[in-house]
């Protein structure tokens, strides 16, 4: 049974990508493939993931990067779709690339499900005190990877087991969101130790 669908952003996440890892390594994960990565279409993009949570209904998102967004607009749009809840993984700012501009303004709106919101300090793709926001608007929590870049190959994240920690708390994150420390990635030859994240409560 699918528990988890993975959704992720711009030019898709071919391996070694922490959301391929995922998918190949864990029968209860699945990617939700899209006719284009390279060319986003937001209305494709959100059609592909409803209709995948109407197979697996009460699935939680798992968003990276441009995914993160479309799991936030689906939420918004379709409220009436059954899910288990969402973690958005470095989520990007659309009018950083003319590819992505086309997804618009981000939604600002509290969501519907338990959220966790992970991001970094030095992201190309979004500046921290942004997500910083979004996360509060959201009524997510927030993780504060450190300087971890856009959490994807190039910053160094293969299989990423504090990702997995992270979306195990999904299912108790909205009754008890209690602070968190996280023990920092193994450390891999040619590879920079991530800093310990913080988990923080949601704006009340």
């Amino acid at each position: 049974m699918i528990r988890t669908l993975l959704l992720p952003g711009l030019d898709g996440s071919p391996a070694p990508h922490w959301q391929h890892w995922w998918a190949m390594s864990d029968p209860s994960s699945a990617i939700v493939e899209q006719a284009s990565w390279s060319r986003p279409c937001p209305d494709q993009w959100l059609t592909e993931i409803a209709g995948a949570l109407l197979l697996h209904p009460g699935a939680v998102l798992v968003g990276h990067s441009l995914g993160a967004i479309a799991a936030v607009k689906l939420l918004l749009q379709w409220p009436q779709l059954k899910v288990g809840g969402a973690l958005l993984v470095a989520p990007a700012e659309p009018s950083r690339d003319p590819r992505t501009a086309v997804f618009g303004r981000i939604p600002e709106a509290p969501l519907p499900v338990p959220t966790i919101v992970v991001a970094s300090r030095n992201d190309s793709w979004m500046d921290y005190e942004r997500a910083r926001e979004l996360s509060a608007r959201w009524r997510a929590s927030f993780v504060d990877l450190g300087e971890a870049g856009h959490i994807n190959v190039a910053a160094g994240f293969g299989p990423w087991p504090q990702g997995r920690l992270l979306r195990a708390l999904l299912p108790d994150v909205a009754i008890e969101p209690a602070a968190l420390r996280l023990p920092p990635r193994p450390a891999a030859p040619a590879l920079r130790s991530v800093p310990r994240a913080r988990l923080e409560r949601p704006a009340l």
